[in-house]
C-alpha cells in the first residue's frame, strides 16, 4: 500500500529499510509506515515554517525537526510538589534492591546511519576513556546523542530491571566499577558507560530521587503533548496508506 503525506510518497524501500528498527512490534511493516509518515508530516510542517536547517542530509533533517519541537511543542518542568506527590504515592518504585549510579555517552544509530563508522567512533572513545576518565563529563556534554549528555553524562541510580536488557546485562552482571571495558550496544546505538558507584538496597529520600523523578514525569509530559501535536497535525493533512492514530508512540522507540 503506498503512503503519501500531502502528496508526498514515502519510498516503499525506505519503509522496508525502517521495519528492522521494530522488531518487537506487531506489525512491523506498520510501525515503519507510521514513523516516516510522523517524520514526513514533521518536516512538511517545519519546511512550512521557514525553519532552518543545519547540516546535510539525515543530519539535516534531524535538525529541522528537533527545531520544531522546540518551537512547537512545549512542557512545563514538574514542580517539586508534583515530584513530591508521585514520591509519596509509589513508594515501592523508590525502595530498592542493590542500585548503581552511572553515567553513559550515546553514539546513536539512527535509520540509514553508518553503523561500522559508528562503532568505530565509540571504539575509539572508549579506548581514550579507559586511559583517562578523568573528562568523561565533557566528553558527554561534547558527543553524547542522549539528553543525559547535558548532565555530563549522568543517569541517576537505578536498580535491576529500570534499564533496556542490554544494559541490565551488562551494569547487574558485573560488580566493577568504573568505564566498562567493552560497548553496551542497545537498539538506540552504541554506549562508553561508566559505573561510578554501588549502593546496597534501601528507602530512597525523596532528595535522593527528586532529579529522575523529575526527569520520569517530564518524559510523559512529553510523551503526551507529541502524541497531541502529531494529531493535530495528521487532521490537518492528506495522508493515504498509514493510520496515524498512535503514530507517537513509534517516533518515541
Amino acid at each position: 500500500m503506498n503512503v503519501t503525506i500531502n502528496g508526498i510518497a514515502i519510498d516503499a524501500d525506505a519503509i522496508e529499510r525502517e521495519t528492522r528498527y521494530f522488531p518487537e512490534a506487531e506489525q512491523p511493516s506498520d510501525a515503519a509506515r507510521r514513523a516516516l509518515a510522523v517524520r514526513e508530516l514533521m518536516l512538511q510542517r517545519a519546511r512550512d515554517l521557514g525553519i532552518a536547517a543545519t547540516g546535510t542530509g539525515r543530519e539535516s533533517e534531524d535538525s529541522l525537526i528537533e527545531r520544531l519541537l522546540e518551537a512547537e511543542v512545549t512542557t512545563p518542568a514538574p514542580t517539586d510538589g508534583e515530584c513530591r506527590r508521585h514520591y509519596e504515592t509509589h513508594p515501592d518504585r523508590y525502595t530498592t534492591g542493590e542500585l548503581l549510579e552511572a553515567s553513559h555517552i550515546l553514539i546513536a544509530v539512527t535509520p540509514g546511519a553508518p553503523v561500522a563508522m559508528l562503532r568505530s567512533r565509540a571504539e575509539s572513545l572508549l579506548a581514550e576513556l579507559r586511559a583517562d576518565p578523568a573528562p568523561f563529563a565533557e566528553r558527554a556534554r561534547d558527543l553524547s546523542n542522549c539528553p543525559s549528555g547535558q548532565h555530563g553524562g549522568n543517569l541517576g541510580q537505578f536498580e535491576r530491571g529500570q534499564l533496556v536488557p542490554e544494559f541490565d546485562k551488562a551494569l547487574f552482571g558485573t560488580k566493577a566499577t568504573g568505564i566498562l571495558p567493552t560497548l553496551v550496544q542497545t537498539r538506540y546505538g552504541f554506549h562508553v558507560v561508566l559505573i561510578e558507584r554501588r549502593l546496597a538496597g534501601r528507602k530512597l529520600a525523596f532528595d535522593q530521587v527528586r532529579e529522575r523523578i523529575a526527569a520520569s514525569l517530564t518524559v510523559q509530559v512529553q510523551v503526551r503533548a507529541l502524541a497531541q501535536y502529531v494529531r493535530v497535525l495528521a487532521a490537518e493533512a492528506d495522508i493515504e496508506g498509514v493510520d496515524l492514530d498512535a503514530a507517537a508512540s513509534p517516533l518515541l522507540q
